[in-house]
């Protein structure tokens, strides 16, 4: 199957899905796609979806990252950022998101260099960007991440798991200022006209009022 998937070119904003991937399978390939790939991935019951991410993806995973770690260092709140580090559980699942936190779980998993979901607790936030309409909530309830923010087309969807299930929600649990869901968005627009580090800056002038106030 290894050598089939070398073959296959997937352009970018687009994604293969393959069914009836068995779980040594899916590790195998795994264990054998270049570490440095650009390519996403998401594995459930047997179906297994890779993604070649578009321009738009990735600079919309980025700023949205960047705002987020400027919120976090605003706070005080001390965080790890993981990326899109493999997480996998219950040999069913696994995926790799566009971005990912551990804050509340951070001194759990500090110093670690691999992370074992049975021993270790998932990321306390997980970011996907839907340009692709890829994201995966059932494998996130699965893994058990207590928030997924989900971006798409513009807008911010922020969902807390409650009795193992997403509802979507006005206010993070994280973060303790409102209106997250509204105001970031507004923020990535203006990276277009003000740039990165204005915005960014100007970001953080915000977070700051909020606590003030």
């Amino acid at each position: 199957m290894l050598l089939e998937l070398q073959r296959i070119e997937v352009p970018p904003g687009q994604h293969l899905i393959l069914q009836n991937v068995a779980w040594r399978e899916f590790e195998t390939i795994l264990e054998e796609l270049d570490d440095h790939r650009s390519s996403l991935i998401a594995y459930e019951n047997g179906i297994l979806e890779i993604l070649m991410p578009s321009p738009e993806h990735e600079f919309n995973k980025e700023i949205l990252g960047d705002l987020i770690k400027a919120l976090l260092e605003e706070l005080d709140m001390e965080f790890c950022s993981l990326g899109s580090t493999t997480f996998k559980k219950s040999f069913s699942t696994g995926i790799e998101p566009d971005q990912c936190f551990y804050i509340q779980n951070e001194a759990a998993i500090r110093g670690k260099k691999r992370i074992d979901l049975s021993i270790d607790p998932p990321p306390d936030l997980a970011i996907e960007i839907d340009v692709t309409s890829r994201t995966h909530p059932s494998i996130y309830e699965t893994l058990g991440v207590p928030e997924l923010w989900r971006f798409e087309r513009g807008n911010l969807q922020i969902n807390l798991l409650r009795l193992g299930k997403y509802e979507e929600v006005q206010q993070s649990l994280i973060f303790p200022i409102s209106n997250l869901n509204q105001v970031i968005p507004c923020f990535l627009q203006e990276i277009g006209m003000r740039g990165r580090n204005n915005t960014l800056r100007a970001f953080r002038q915000w977070v700051r009022a909020q606590l003030a106030g």
